[in-house]
């Protein structure tokens, strides 16, 4: 069992957070809603990919959301950190000094850039693990889809990696999921497929998240760039380098993408946007440094219906040149039917069926496609 530091013991960690985190806020943070701030760790992510449409109010829900995962960082610090990640808080201080702009300008493909990255003309897909779901009219997804269960159908089902949100009000799930998801991998490491990396899709705002992502076996996790801003993104980009765990910043635009890349961020995921058009325009003509490489990540919306047309969307994001597809409450639309599990939504998608030569009447079961769409591909 591990060890948890003493309120006492984490004062002075409490007061290093909310400083490091004091200025940055303020620079993305609205005066009317800085006002109201009494203690800025933090500045997070306005909303995820699948919870929020583009007449909402970024800044408002940022604020909300900043607030709420002010108040939870706060409490999970002053209940005792836990030994572990305090260990890793400190090497990751300690490996600040050896990280600066030109360590993020020349990078080295890492392991989870690797898997995520293969030849032109196939998508890999990144399974996001999340409890809350706007389909089903309990708010959460089947009881059927649990960590013990899903983990291992995600590996045999060919995805690359997983990622959990843990973040209990946005999606229904804390670190002990990914703890659960991370252990369930690591039993197959002697097994074909072997185990997946875990991706931390919490909201990621502070140096102390990053050393608990990595002690809890995280591989990689998520920065927002229109949220944290430049600065705040490049603190944490060397942060998470400082723990040898690997980056993936989530843009919104063409604009924030090349920003991202010049910040040193070597995986973009683009959210926030409805189309596949609009999300292959925000990738379109980014200018990558020489002798590096830039993993290009789409985020797949659930449609309002019951069918799978995201299964179309992957196919075609993949035919404009996307590596891979970032894929939340799509997996979890049939619930419990069997033909649209989880899984086999997955392997649909890694299908080799494309837009060029699959019709959409394959969503109903006929035609050519329709064995992928009903995740029944005979290899």
């Amino acid at each position: 069992m591990n060890m948890r530091y003493s309120l006492s013991s984490t004062s002075a960690l409490l007061a290093a957070v909310s400083w490091t985190c004091f200025s940055a806020s303020f620079a993305f943070v609205p005066s009317t809603v800085a006002s109201t701030v009494t203690t800025s760790f933090i500045s997070v992510r306005p909303c995820t990919p699948h919870t929020v449409s583009s007449s909402t109010s970024l800044c408002a829900v940022g604020a909300l959301v900043k607030k709420a995962k002010e108040q939870e960082l706060r409490k999970y610090i002053e209940s005792g950190v836990e030994e572990h990640v305090m260990e890793k808080y400190n090497l990751l201080k300690e490996n600040l000094a050896t990280i600066n702009d030109e360590t993020l300008a020349d990078q080295v493909v890492g392991p989870l850039q690797e898997s995520l990255t293969r030849r032109k003309g196939t998508i890999t897909v990144i399974a996001e693990y999340k409890r809350k779901c706007g389909f089903n009219p309990t708010g959460l997804i089947h009881e059927m889809h649990v960590p013990e269960l899903l983990s291992p159908s995600f590996r045999e089902y060919g995805a690359s990696a997983i990622a959990v949100m843990a973040d209990p009000r946005m999606g229904g799930c804390d670190y002990d999921d990914i703890r659960h998801f991370v252990e369930e991998q690591r039993r197959a490491k002697m097994e074909v497929p072997g185990p997946l990396p875990v991706i931390n899709n919490d909201l990621i705002v502070d140096e102390l998240q990053v050393a608990r992502s990595a002690a809890y076996g995280c591989a990689a996790l998520v920065l927002n760039l229109p949220t944290l801003g430049v600065e705040q993104t490049k603190v944490l980009l060397k942060a998470t380098k400082a723990v040898d765990l690997e980056s993936i910043v989530a843009v919104s635009s063409k604009e924030e993408a090349q920003t991202a890349i010049d910040s040193g961020a070597r995986m973009l995921s683009i959210l926030h946007l409805g189309t596949v058009e609009d999300m292959v325009a925000a990738v379109d003509g980014l200018v990558i440094p020489e002798g590096q490489q830039v993993c290009k990540i789409a985020n797949i919306l659930a449609n309002n219906d019951q069918q799978l047309q995201e299964i179309e969307d992957a196919w075609s994001v993949r035919d404009q040149g996307f590596n891979s597809i970032w894929v939340g409450e799509a997996l979890y639309k049939g619930g419990a039917d069997p033909n649209e599990q989880p899984g086999g939504i997955i392997k649909s998608m890694k299908s080799k069926s494309s837009l060029k030569f699959a019709s959409p009447k394959a969503a109903r079961g006929r035609g050519e496609g329709a064995r992928e769409y009903l995740g029944d591909i005979l290899m």
